[in-house]
């Protein structure tokens, strides 16, 4: 397939799913995900090694040319991700340099192999993107060099000439950096968009070498030195590990009231944290301290959001606030077996508000004592 092609299909994929990005900044991933993307590759002259091992000045250009990467990953929810990747690049070669003769070359290579790649997601690191996820990596693998008909000639006489079909593999290691762009019909969806380096390391090839018409050498070698791909993806990826958000709930100009026999605190917190303040610590500390003056039989500790983010993301704020304050109960004396956690998203809003309004009074954990 050609490189205007892989393009176009690649664009056809993306132009529709990238129209429904979010305006927000996506939560890193947790659990396990696949991902796919096809695109271009761009490859840098490759040097020719000579007998002693040295680089020559001899090289050969390509074409540009296809890629093609698949992936299963394992995201650990701090922002650090874990992937085994399968990739595939092809590219055509043009013509010989530095030969010392007009140097015509022709077939080309073929690129394959695993690779082991440690991503971490940069969204905590660079708040300024409201659109997209940005992230970086490195890999680690093994690839395999197919050469498909390549042939090196004097342009003038057609003699020397080279010629090998060979494979070889080698160490292989590369560089990430892309931006995942996610979907608001469907959360686990979201469109990747990469550029990667890959460098090989020296590969040497069985060659037949014909020095004149008749005259070959079925042994011969040809030696390419360490050769850098340079490639621009689109692509998808499906995130298993994200929940499901809860239906939404119609929104109450105040919290459902607690039984009159019940009592509760409110703790409050700011835009997208899950830490504790010296107020809100303090505040904790009173109920626990009650709820050892009273006959209770439960402690409800219930974690909500405002209505900025998604509501998978609220979901799992709300989550992480209320295991805050549940920690710090237990911290103050209350037996774990008496509490009951809940994250209940951006559900029951104090202050009623639209969707991705910033409301503090929202941003809270109700603490119950029954």
């Amino acid at each position: 397939m050609k490189l205007k092609n892989i393009l176009l299909a690649t664009t056809l994929i993306a132009a529709p799913l990238s129209s429904q990005a979010q305006t927000f900044n996506p939560p890193p991933v947790t659990g396990p995900y696949v991902s796919f993307g096809g695109g271009g590759n761009f490859l840098q002259n490759e040097h020719i090694v000579g007998p002693n091992g040295n680089t020559s000045d001899a090289s050969l250009a390509s074409h540009f040319g296809g890629v093609a990467v698949g992936a299963l990953g394992y995201g650990l929810g701090n922002g650090l991700r874990l992937e085994f990747e399968g990739d595939y690049r092809h590219n055509g070669f043009s013509n010989g340099k530095n030969f010392g003769y007009p140097a015509g070359a022709g077939g080309g290579e073929t690129k394959f192999g695993p690779m082991f790649n440690v991503v971490y997601d940069l969204t905590g690191l660079i708040p300024s993107f409201p659109y997209v996820a940005p992230y970086a990596g490195v890999g680690v693998g093994y690839q395999w060099t197919r050469l498909n008909s390549f042939h090196t000639y004097n342009d003038d006489t057609g003699f020397p000439r080279q010629s090998s079909d060979d494979s070889r593999g080698a160490l292989a290691y590369q560089a990430i950096i892309g931006a995942v762009i996610p979907f608001r019909f469907l959360p686990q969806l979201a469109t990747t968009i990469e550029y990667r380096f890959l460098g090989t390391a020296d590969r040497s090839f069985d060659a037949t070498v014909q020095t004149a018409p008749g005259v070959s050498d079925p042994n011969g070698r040809v030696k390419l030195g360490n050769d850098f791909n340079h490639a621009l993806l689109i692509g998808i990826r499906y995130d298993f590990g994200a929940p499901t958000p809860p239906p939404p709930a119609a929104p109450s100009p105040v919290a459902v009231p607690a039984p009159a026999a019940a009592r509760s605190y409110l703790v409050f917190f700011d835009w997208d944290k899950a830490t504790l303040t010296d107020r809100a610590r303090a505040i904790v500390k009173e109920a626990a301290d009650n709820s050892t003056r009273v006959q209770y039989t439960r402690i409800e500790v219930n974690g909500y959001t405002d209505t900025s983010g998604t509501p998978r993301y609220n979901l799992g704020l709300s989550e992480r606030r209320a295991r805050a304050v549940a920690g710090e109960l237990i911290r103050d004396g209350v037996p774990q077996n008496a509490i009951d956690v809940h994250g209940l998203g951006e559900t029951h809003l104090l202050v009623s508000t639209g969707p991705g309004v910033r409301e503090p009074q929202n941003r809270r954990v109700e603490i119950i004592v029954r």
